[in-house]
């Protein structure tokens, strides 16, 4: 009896042990025969409630996307196109100052595969993902499919479902059997391109700003009055050339709408996704922007061949319908070196966002420029309300160019955060940007002159105004260089993290000094005194006889960044992590591989940890039984927890981390 109730207890203790190994998300998996030598694998799961799982298109600089890995694919098989994905959310991430892209509740990818290799059995992929909640965990999964006898018919042919044949260190403990995975019916997800709503609108809504942009440049705004005249004065009665006008109108619409379908159908609205992370995609648009940029400011104009205007204007003399639509195509033509630098770089951000975002942008920069012709050919008594043409409409181009310079730095900024070259840090960035808006603001003012600029004893109460607001914005971005966060522009310049000084320059109130630090340590948010390694932080902490409090966290925890602007801040919390313990933080997500000679099989999980990250999560996950991020726990220089009756703590307000901190300080003492 007595052995029965210790086993029982024993189990219970387990339990307990185990159950902050968390795990929010269950998978199933499926292949189907798709033809001859085509299967399509599929990949269910089920996202418990208020947890995010990221997608494999989430941008660079914020939470960590997913990674799909096919092992021994050489001679085996190719995959067919990029993964697919069940429906996302796009949503603002005010932390990292970027965009995230994540699941909810339910997740399914698709990844179409080709056989090379008829003798294959199986096809093995690993899943590399982070879910956030309050706490972060980063997991890996791997799976196996069995791959199907193929009759040589193309028919869908529903395989069973397979479970995870294993789990890395990184995700949790070990499997205890099928009972981990639920089963989902195939159907469940509706199987859609990754979008959101909310960035259609976004897109939409620049693009017909820059279409407004476009309308008042020196190739498109005197075309308006002519164009108008054109339809009114040429037509038999009014309402004809009225039809005419929103037929000419159509067409410059119907012109961009192709030209944005025809760059999703090329690159497909997967690669848009995928081109938005890639380095190389970013670098050359850096370029590309900046080209664009010189052109405006009147260095040279970018214009198609003569001959295309020549013949698309003989095209437009045959009249009726197809004579109003090689109309507008030689607008468009004609137009080029003013609208082509907008639209490229419309195209440019629209690509960034994937989907039909390239169409979406293309609708509504068109649908800004047509309308005007429409509106005045209905009521052409507002003609004399237009403002003369005049060297205001190269201000406007001018300024257009000084614009895409600031934007092409962003891409160049993402390429530089991806390969963590350091040569655009945040001071860099914020510098580069408030010279291109100071030179705006003296351009605006009249201090500088451009080619193409009329001259001008004056300017006007307009350009003044102008000028006054981009020059309030310039001197508003120079606090940035000593570390203040710039909220209006968080999205364009790396993060506060990404600098020179986490800080900024000033070191005042802090007797710490990188000059001073000791080795292995460095300066971390608000200037506290870091080590990112354990043995190097223990021996510091034994020599300075002070307690340890370690900090397992991630580069891409949004929470972890949360407790560190939220509540290090805190005047009480911010003097003792500065004076009173020693702080080790351990990244979980460190991909940087151990030697050779490091490497192990983790006792805890049997998997082979290769990565820091992995030997810190192992470390986590053996010591304090938990997989979460952030998690802070306060130890003696023997490794012991403090905090006897809380031993960690996690994602908690000002007060209660004050409190646990003190109490475990306190224990230390004594």
């Amino acid at each position: 009896m007595k052995k029965s109730i210790f086993i029982f207890l024993a189990f219970l203790a387990f339990a307990k042990v185990n159950s902050q190994i968390l795990d929010p998300v269950k998978w199933t998996t499926s292949i189907e025969i798709k033809s001859k030598t085509n299967y399509i694998l599929t990949f269910d799961g089920v996202i418990e409630n208020e947890w995010h799982l990221y997608s494999q298109f989430t941008p660079d600089g914020g939470p960590l996307p997913l990674e799909i890995a096919f092992k021994d694919m050489k001679g085996n098989y190719t995959l067919v196109g990029k993964a697919k994905e069940s429906k996302t959310i796009t949503s603002f991430n005010d932390v990292f100052g970027v965009n995230e892209t994540y699941f909810e509740k339910t997740v399914q990818i698709k990844q179409e595969i080709k056989l090379l290799n008829p003798k294959i059995s199986k096809i093995e992929v690993t899943l590399d993902y982070q879910v956030c909640k309050e706490v972060c965990i980063n997991l890996n999964k791997k799976f196996s499919f069995v791959v199907p006898k193929n009759n040589g018919l193309a028919v869908k042919q529903e395989v069973s479902i397979v479970a995870p044949d294993s789990t890395k260190a990184d995700s949790l403990a070990p499997s205890l059997g099928s009972s981990n995975v639920l089963e989902v019916n195939s159907n469940l997800i509706e199987n859609k391109e990754p979008e959101s709503q909310k960035g259609l609108w976004s897109i939409f809504i620049i693009a017909f700003l820059s279409g407004f942009a476009a309308l008042l440049t020196p190739c498109v705004f005197p075309m308006i009055p002519m164009t108008v005249s054109f339809f009114t004065k040429q037509s038999k009665t009014k309402a004809l050339g009225i039809r005419n006008a929103i037929i000419y109108g159509i067409s410059i619409i119907l012109i961009y709408v192709i030209l944005g379908l025809l760059v999703t159908w090329i690159f497909g609205a997967d690669a848009l996704n995928a081109l938005s992370t890639n380095i190389w995609f970013n670098i050359i648009f850096f370029v590309l922007l900046v080209v664009f940029a010189v052109s405006f400011l009147g260095a040279f104009e970018i214009i198609l061949p003569n001959s295309w205007a020549n013949k698309v204007d003989s095209q437009a003399d045959r009249g009726g319908i197809i004579g109003i639509l090689f109309m507008a195509l030689a607008l468009a033509i004609v137009s080029f070196s003013c609208t082509g630098p907008i639209v490229g770089t419309l195209l440019v951000e629209a690509a960034s966002k994937g989907g039909i975002a390239p169409i979406i942008g293309m609708f509504g920069f068109s649908l800004a420029l047509a309308l005007p012709f429409m509106l005045f050919a209905m009521f052409p008594g507002w003609l004399h309300s237009l403002p003369k043409s005049g060297g205001w409409l190269n201000t406007v181009k001018v300024v257009l160019g000084f614009l895409e310079l600031a934007l092409a730095f962003k891409f160049l900024s993402n390429a530089d955060l991806v390969l963590q070259l350091h040569l655009l840090e945040r001071e860099v960035f914020l510098a580069i940007w408030i010279a291109i808006f100071g030179a705006m603001a003296l351009y605006l003012f009249g201090k500088i002159t451009l080619p193409h600029d009329s001259p001008s004893s004056s300017i006007s109460v307009g350009r003044l105004s102008f000028g006054l607001l981009v020059l309030s914005f310039t001197i508003y971005m120079i606090p940035g260089l000593w570390g203040a966060p710039l909220k209006l522009i968080n999205a364009f310049p790396p993060p506060l993290e990404y600098s020179e000084s986490p800080l900024g320059f000033s070191s005042s109130g802090n007797n710490s000094s990188t000059a001073v630090l000791p080795d292995g340590a460095k300066l971390g948010p608000h200037q506290i005194i870091v080590f990112d390694d354990y043995e190097k932080g223990l021996a510091y902490a034994k020599t300075v006889n002070k307690p340890i409090m370690l900090d397992f966290t991630g580069y891409a925890c949004v929470n972890c960044r949360k407790m560190e602007n939220n509540v290090w801040s805190d005047e009480g919390v911010l003097s003792i992590l500065k004076n009173e313990v020693v702080l080790i933080s351990l990244y979980v997500d460190d991909k940087r591989e151990l030697p050779i000679k490091e490497q192990f099989v983790s006792k805890t999980t049997g998997s082979l940890i290769e990565t820091i990250g992995d030997k810190w999560t192992d470390f986590m996950i053996s010591k304090y039984k938990t997989n979460t991020q952030p998690l802070y726990v306060l130890t003696d220089l023997n490794g012991n927890s403090l905090n006897k009756n809380k031993p960690t703590i996690s994602y908690v307000s000002v007060e209660e981390y004050e409190i646990w901190l003190k109490t475990g300080i306190s224990m230390y003492k004594k």
